[in-house]
């Protein structure tokens, strides 16, 4: 845990002050041009408003590793949310033995890499292979992983969807903080939002210098829409062709392969 000890001192380099309140409306609209359903604006909620500014940057060649939130802590706690179709509604799970959120996750996951390496980033998904790795430093973990990446001059990228109801706050990017805040980071806060950096004292995930993006809470039309076999894989096109435009943006040359993304 030593390596931990510069991350106060580096905060106070990289931290704005203050807190800015003003949030984005995100994900205005997804699915298939045909049935777009939009959600609803997102309210001001606790915990959150960005108060730091994603100022390291990178060539276009920088190595992105994406991963799914939740990937190796099924069955035990941080399993991620059900969602609101099972948690509220009774709905069966989209997969036995794994909550929602993972299912989720996973095939989001794996669509940002798909578009992103159409796109031309230097991008790859991890996926440790095992639903259930009790103990947190293996080194087959998202985080062990991640970490590894991140130290070695990558980004680390977990996906999440936030919980339902009360509990989730919604849409939004929590930076990495040991290295400082990428401009990929920033990228992403103008596509989806972001949460402070100190977010929960500061997360397990961003303490390694990995970035978190909540996609949105896993309930209402967001959940119809992936949940709707109609609508599901324009849903998660959609998501993907976002979340690479933002990656693409952060890049130092902003322009790495393929076209401005149009929804």
């Amino acid at each position: 845990m030593g390596r931990f000890a510069p991350l106060l001192i580096l905060l106070l380099f990289t931290a704005v002050p203050g807190r800015a309140q003003g949030l984005l409306d995100v994900l205005n609209s997804i699915g298939a041009p045909s049935r777009r359903p939009s959600l609803p604006p997102l309210p001001a909620q606790r915990g959150r408003g960005k108060n730091w500014v994603g100022s390291r940057s990178h060539d276009g060649a920088l190595p992105i590793l994406v991963m799914a939130g939740h990937a190796d802590s099924q069955r035990i706690e941080g399993s991620g949310t059900p969602g609101a179709a099972v948690g509220l509604g009774g709905a069966a799970p989209m997969q036995p033995g794994i909550t929602d959120e993972l299912h989720w996750n996973l095939l989001t996951a794996r669509r940002v890499v798909e578009v992103g390496q159409r796109e031309g980033l230097n991008i790859r998904f991890y996926d440790p292979g095992m639903r259930t790795i009790v103990d947190a430093t293996d080194p087959r973990t998202n985080w062990s992983v991640g970490a590894r990446h991140a130290e070695a001059g990558g980004y680390a990228l977990e996906i999440h969807y936030d919980a339902y109801g009360p509990d989730g706050i919604g849409p939004g990017v929590i930076p990495g903080v040991l290295y400082g805040f990428s401009r990929f980071d920033e990228a992403l806060a103008a596509e989806f939002g972001a949460f402070p950096w100190d977010h929960r004292d500061i997360l397990g995930g961003p303490r390694l210098g990995i970035s978190l993006l909540e996609i949105g809470k896993l309930e209402g039309s967001l959940e119809n829409a992936l949940r709707d076999p109609l609508r599901r894989e324009a849903t998660l096109d959609a998501i993907a062709r976002r979340v690479v435009q933002a990656l693409r943006r952060g890049s130092a040359d902003g322009a790495v392969g393929g076209t401005a993304f149009q929804q």
